[in-house]
């Protein structure tokens, strides 16, 4: 077990983080996820038995004290970090001409200071285990939208992944981007319903999360976009 990946994700207490640190620790790596809500967190780790290899810590994805603080606990406990999750992020469900600006700055600091922080706070344990990058964006982050904030800053998320690739590869460190289409998760809680059509289910991003995590030694898996079947944009 002391030999074990060990991962740290961010928003792990629900949705997609969620689906990955379960099939990481099936899979018998260590796990460190965040989260904003305390009770959330408790609930996801009881859910699982509140096993060994799980820590969870409250915080804030766009507050760097906070990723810091998450890093050096993780690298405390478990001694070495492999792989870091970029997964915490929201949206207002809103446009630039008629939405309500209040939401936008926690969106973007979120979104986009988010994953540059968390890089930020782990490269150079990553530097040490030849680790590995996972930022989640969305397809929101290739296809152009009306009016979508939210889409904007997935672009940010898109752009991040390639920059922080050319810097990083000479440090033996991977980055994969992964840009799911419409999912099925607590994300469109603020939406007021789902979107039509089929989506997908956490899970099934989580196997492409899991899927890039496992690539072996020298193979750096840069972009992986995943929609669901009928979803045309």
């Amino acid at each position: 077990m002391t030999d074990s990946p060990v991962a740290l994700i961010t928003g792990g207490g629900s949705g997609i983080g969620a689906a990955v640190a379960r099939q990481l620790l099936d899979a018998g790596h260590r796990v460190a996820v965040t989260g904003r809500g305390e009770k959330r967190l408790r609930e996801f780790a009881e859910s699982l038995g509140n096993p060994d290899g799980l820590l969870t810590f409250t915080g804030n994805a766009g507050v760097y004290e906070d990723i810091q603080s998450a890093v050096d606990r993780t690298l405390k406990t478990y001694g070495r970090l492999d792989t870091v999750v970029a997964n915490a992020g929201h949206a207002t469900h809103d446009s630039i001409a008629d939405g309500d600006p209040a939401g936008w700055t926690e969106m973007v600091l979120t979104n986009v200071l988010g994953p540059a922080l968390l890089i930020r706070a782990s490269i150079d344990a990553l530097k040490e285990t030849g680790g590995r990058i996972v930022l989640v964006g969305s397809v929101a982050g290739f296809v152009n939208t009306p009016g979508n904030i939210y889409g904007a800053t997935k672009w940010a998320v898109t752009g991040l992944a390639e920059n922080t690739r050319r810097q990083v590869t000479e440090f033996g460190v991977g980055v994969t981007l992964i840009a799911p289409g419409r999912v099925e998760t607590p994300f469109w809680d603020g939406n007021g319903s789902l979107p039509p059509g089929h989506l997908l289910t956490a899970d099934q991003i989580a196997d492409s999360v899991v899927w890039a995590m496992r690539q072996p030694a020298g193979v750096d898996v840069n972009t992986v976009v995943v929609r669901p079947i009928g979803q045309p944009n």
